[in-house]
């Protein structure tokens, strides 16, 4: 097939020819020629030989230059090759095979996927998976021919080239072939190992299938449906059914992610019998290679096809680490507040940056050896047994537990905090040097504090900036000891003196004003704090509405909320800034708004305007004194989220950082599982803390597809045991009791009305932009990624929060009723039901089934 050079050899090949081999099309198009030889269903196809790389090369006059740019130095060799490959055409003839060969596939008009395939990939002893580039949902000779160039061009980016460097590779050694096939458009799709890649139980086939297209299983974006096969009995063994939240899709121009519908999230993928009729097609391909294999495979119209087949490469690896700091104590912990702002399973780095926040703002990090704050099964607790523990201690008990209700939610009936066994004399022997030392770092950081403010995006922009420029690992270690993490703590102490300051007021000034006026008047006189954009959680939503109107152009919306988003914590995850259709998302869902927050903020404007005169009204000679302690506490909480959001802003810093030494080092993203102290000794040149990533990111893996476990944990809770428990509890663990499930919805009453609508329940803020206006919106927590929903929806009810969660704040601050801190909301209710949400009670009521 196709026009030969001068020596005889193709440049293009059919996906069965015999002589379609390592050196003639690759890796990947050797073993797909195998496997179609074999009579295995694959895609239809060809495949561009490295004959025709080497034609394209020769015809361009590249050869030599890449040599020259090779030798000037790797770390920008990439970048110049990949630019002499997009400014050249291909040769007449070669580009003539090419489009004779899409032609047969459907008369020039298929729409195929096409994947590059180099001479050292997928071979038993390396996995060069991955460090090369797909193209999909390609249609059109010119899109085809562009994609072709593109996969060659792929063969030089920086992270192919540094593993090549790595493996001892010569990059002259190397050519690419490319695969064009018909592209599946899957329902389903994902990856089977014909043996447990982790050194699970002999005997068994590994399933992975997620919804959609492979790429986000390949990628990591989603965690799949795990589905065991015994090789021997061909029936399932076991399987874990995941929470699916995203999926790719093909689009016009390619692919997107989309979220899973509420419907298919947590429904299994695969039937058993479809399990073993693709462990069947596992056991047929390893008996054709006479070797355990990595298998991709999609599903299109009911009928399986097999995309690809590597060696397993991976070595057996070691039992996923255990991250679970309840083992061994008897505390309550509780996910509250601190799950709202860290709502993921947290990466070891990013773990490791929290763990650092943390003992830079909180006083007794750790008492008689219990931690403060603990990681359980990858997700952020507080242990109120300390905190309680060091209130009582203190002569605090009361206002601690007024703070404790606000904060993190009120206690179950019946739910005690059990206090350590330490005496008051320890507590304050082991605490009261540091809360001094504290108290004064905090007061004088308390006036330093506007100036910081004022400064601070700035000087975080300049070192992002430095970053992005270091040169070497040397340069990265000395600006990190040197500045960045310098900078780091100082915005940590910088939060720590903006929450302290009048931290009181509050529990005082609602205390007051419930006792006086009710619950309902109360929530309505202290708000007012997001107006004019004062309060940090209001921003990305009156900001995109000024964007909307042209009041601020892009670039300003983008600089100043960029940095805010759902995963605003975990290093490992993008910024929405990062994201370039973030803000058009941002701005059509707007569209769909049928009353924007102005309107909202000038009804609970007049709404708040009634409550303080009925105040007037009975108390007229408290106005003066009460109006001066709630602007005191409406001041103080504005400062506390402006100091949060440079926080938020000096974590992307950090991550800028992870991604920089992963870069330089040639160990990418693996740098995400590893914490601080192992990233800087990488980056000084130790690898010996890589040998940890595989257990670390079973670890992760695992943890990350349990459900979201309890708000409240008391004693030892393994997650694994708890997920496998069909009665399990979605609000509270107690080891030392068994509490059944609630079928009742009720929660903390955080913003008063009473809504009846369609529920709609979504687990990430990807799927709640596809909320309807007026719908209730039903999840387990939200943070600030999601405030440019809240006007779309009439009601929230959340699984996690308090008075002071993010929920409730800004569902006061836009007038919409809000019940939160439920536990089992999100278990217990359906999209489509029809509710009625009474804020002011705390109460939830289905109406009518879905």
């Amino acid at each position: 097939m196709g026009d030969p050079v001068g020596d005889g050899k193709p440049w293009v090949r059919t996906l069965d020819d015999p002589a379609a081999t390592l050196e003639t099309v690759g890796g990947k198009g050797a073993a797909l020629g195998e496997l179609a030889r074999g009579g295995l269903p694959v895609p239809s196809g060809f495949q561009v030989t490295t004959d025709a790389y080497r034609e394209f090369v020769s015809a361009a006059g590249l050869t030599e230059r890449i040599g020259e740019a090779l030798a000037e130095g790797e770390d920008e060799a990439g970048s110049r090759i990949r630019a002499l490959f997009g400014g050249s055409e291909l040769p007449d003839g070669l580009r003539e095979a090419v489009l004779a060969a899409y032609a047969a596939l459907g008369d020039g008009a298929a729409t195929v996927a096409v994947r590059s395939s180099a001479t050292a990939e997928d071979l038993p002893d390396l996995s060069f998976a991955g460090q090369q580039d797909t193209y999909l949902n390609i249609q059109g000779e010119k899109a085809l021919l562009s994609a072709v160039r593109d996969c060659w061009a792929s063969l030089w980016t920086d992270r192919a080239i540094a593993y090549r460097t790595r493996a001892g590779i010569a990059h002259e050694d190397v050519t690419l072939a490319v695969v064009v096939q018909e592209l599946v458009t899957a329902d389903a799709a994902g990856v089977m190992f014909t043996v447990d890649p982790l050194g699970g139980p002999a005997g068994r086939l590994v399933v992975n299938a997620a919804w959609g297209l492979g790429e986000a299983v390949v990628s990591g974006l989603v965690t799949p449906d795990t589905v065991y096969v015994d090789r021997a009995e061909l029936t399932v063994a076991e399987r874990i059914t995941a929470a699916k939240e995203v999926m790719t899709v093909p689009t016009a121009d390619g692919t997107r992610e989309e979220p899973v519908p509420a419907d298919r999230r947590e429904a299994p993928v695969l039937s058993d019998a479809e399990a073993v009729e693709l462990a069947r097609l596992g056991l047929r391909i390893e008996e054709l290679y006479g070797d355990p294999r990595d298998i991709e495979w999609a599903r299109e119209d009911g009928e399986f096809l097999i995309l690809q087949a590597r060696p397993v490469t991976t070595a057996t690896a070691p039992a996923p680490e255990v991250w679970n700091d309840s083992l061994g104590t008897d505390s309550l912990w509780t996910s509250a507040n601190l799950g709202e702002a860290v709502p993921d399973v947290m990466t070891p780095a990013t773990w490791s940056f929290v763990r650092r926040f943390m003992g830079e703002v909180m006083v007794g990090a750790t008492l008689e050896g219990r931690p403060m704050y603990g990681s359980i099964g990858g997700r952020f607790y507080m242990n109120l047994s300390v905190t309680a523990t060091l209130a009582a201690a203190f002569g605090q008990a009361k206002k601690f537990a007024q703070a404790n209700e606000l904060v993190f939610g009120r206690l179950p009936e019946g739910m005690e905090i059990p206090l350590l066994p330490a005496s008051r004399f320890r507590v304050w022997r082991e605490t009261i040097a540091e809360a001094f030392a504290v108290v004064s770092r905090i007061r004088a950081n308390g006036k330093e504090l506007p100036a910081f403010l004022e400064r601070a995006p700035e000087r975080c922009a300049q070192l992002r900036g430095r970053v992005a420029r270091a040169a070497d690992a040397r340069e990265l270690r000395e600006l990190w000891d040197g500045e960045v993490e310098a900078y780091f703590r100082r915005c940590c102490h910088m939060l720590q003196a903006a929450t302290r300051k009048d931290g009181d007021t509050l529990v005082k000034v609602r205390g007051t004003l419930r006792d006086l006026v009710g619950e309902a008047d109360a929530d309505l006189m202290t708000t007012g704090l997001g107006d004019d954009g004062q309060l940090a959680s209001m921003g990305p939503l009156l900001g995109l509405e000024r964007l909307a109107r042209g009041d601020i152009d892009r670039e300003t919306y983008a600089r100043t909320y960029g940095h805010r988003g759902p995963h605003e914590f975990e290093i490992s995850l993008p910024r929405p800034a990062e994201d370039p259709d973030w803000i058009d998302r941002q701005l059509a869902a707007l569209g769909t708004v049928e009353e924007d927050a102005d309107v909202r903020l000038v009804r609970q404007y007049e709404a708040r305007t009634a409550a303080w005169e009925r105040f007037g009204a009975r108390h007229p000679k408290r106005v003066r004194a009460m109006r001066t302690e709630v602007e005191r506490w409406a001041a103080s909480a504005r400062l506390r989220e402006a100091a949060r959001t440079e926080v938020a802003r000096v974590f992307w810093l950090v991550r800028d950082v992870v991604l920089r030494a992963g870069e330089l080092t040639g160990h990418g993203e693996e740098l995400f599982f590893l914490d601080a102290e192992e990233i800087l000794a990488v980056l000084g040149g130790d690898e010996k803390p890589l040998a940890a990533v595989p257990a670390r990111r079973a670890a992760y893996d695992l943890y990350r597809s349990l459900p979201t476990y309890p708000t409240l944990i008391r004693g030892e809770f393994d997650p694994q045991t708890w997920a496998a428990d069909p009665d399990r509890r979605a609000d509270l663990y107690d080891a030392q009791a068994s509490v059944p499930p609630s079928d009742t919805v009720s929660g903390s009453p955080a913003s008063g009305g009473v809504v009846e609508g369609v529920a709609r329940v979504v687990a990430t803020v990807e799927e709640g932009e596809s909320l309807r206006p007026g719908e209730i919106l039903v999840t387990t927590v939200t943070n600030i990624g999601w405030t440019p929903l809240f006007t779309r929806i009439s009601a929230i009810v959340t699984d996690v929060g308090a008075n002071l969660s993010h929920a409730s704040i800004v569902a006061r601050e836009l007038g919409i009723p809000a019940v939160v801190g439920c536990g089992n909301a999100t278990t217990r209710i359906r999209s489509g039901q029809r509710i009625r949400v009474d804020g002011g009670r705390g109460t939830v009521e289905v109406l009518d089934a879905a």
